[in-house]
């Protein structure tokens, strides 16, 4: 049986790291399509800067959002004004995790629609279809793959976020106490060796749980596809 600590560092890390997925989502599918399919002037730069979170020291990424989503900072005072405030709260946790886990979203799934058969996309569009149909109902269901699997890297890196969340969100008990952050308090703490082994256990268990599952409905999205198994 789990601990009530457990439990609620269990409970806020699968919120968090649900939240910052979800929210990622749209703009990373968006993101790696563009990438993808287009070419433009400045694609390198936008490429670097997609991708800049994963050379960070998450404790840069954490001090540049608490910067920009502060009190006095830019998006921060413009949020204030609808009364949404995202610093030392579990939304501003799921932001710090999102914008860590983003470039393995995107390089997943740009990766996936890179290697779709551009003619197959073409030839729809000659019978008619739109490209927003084409996305729909051929692009997007052939890199649905590579959408698992970029989600669950993405959910996979925000579940284990600690540098960035513990800046910009601080290590508040109930709001924004994850397992990482969870674990580093109990390390911090005298005699506190057996619970934060346990709460290492349950942070390896969660990570296999979601890449054996992911594993398996990418293994099942193939077959009903067509494809092998590899």
């Amino acid at each position: 049986m789990l601990t009530p600590l457990e439990w609620e560092a269990l409970a806020l890390s699968l919120k968090v790291a649900g939240t910052a997925v979800a929210a990622s989502l749209i703009p990373g599918i968006v993101l790696a399509w563009v990438l993808a399919r287009y070419e433009f002037v400045g694609k390198g730069l936008v490429d670097g800067l997609v991708h800049l979170p994963l050379v960070l020291p998450p404790v840069v990424v954490g001090y540049l959002l608490l910067l920009s989503f502060g009190r006095q900072g830019v998006l921060g005072q413009w949020l204030a004004t609808f009364g949404i405030t995202l610093p030392f709260t579990w939304q501003g946790a799921a932001l710090a995790g999102g914008v860590m886990a983003f470039p393995l979203l995107v390089r997943a799934v740009r990766l996936s629609f890179e290697a779709i058969d551009p003619r197959l996309e073409a030839a729809a569009r000659t019978l008619g279809a739109t490209r927003g149909r084409v996305f729909l109902t051929i692009t997007l269901p052939l890199a649905l793959p590579g959408l698992l699997a970029g989600m669950t890297l993405a959910f996979a890196r925000a579940l284990s976020e600690f540098g960035a969340t513990i800046t910009f969100a601080a290590n508040i008990p109930g709001e924004t106490r994850t397992l990482p952050l969870a674990l580093y308090s109990l390390i911090q703490s005298p005699g506190s060796d057996a619970a934060a082994a346990r709460l290492c256990v349950i942070s390896i268990g969660v990570a296999m749980v979601s890449l054996l599952a992911s594993e398996g409905l990418a293994r099942r999205t193939r077959r009903r596809m067509g494809g092998r198994d590899v």
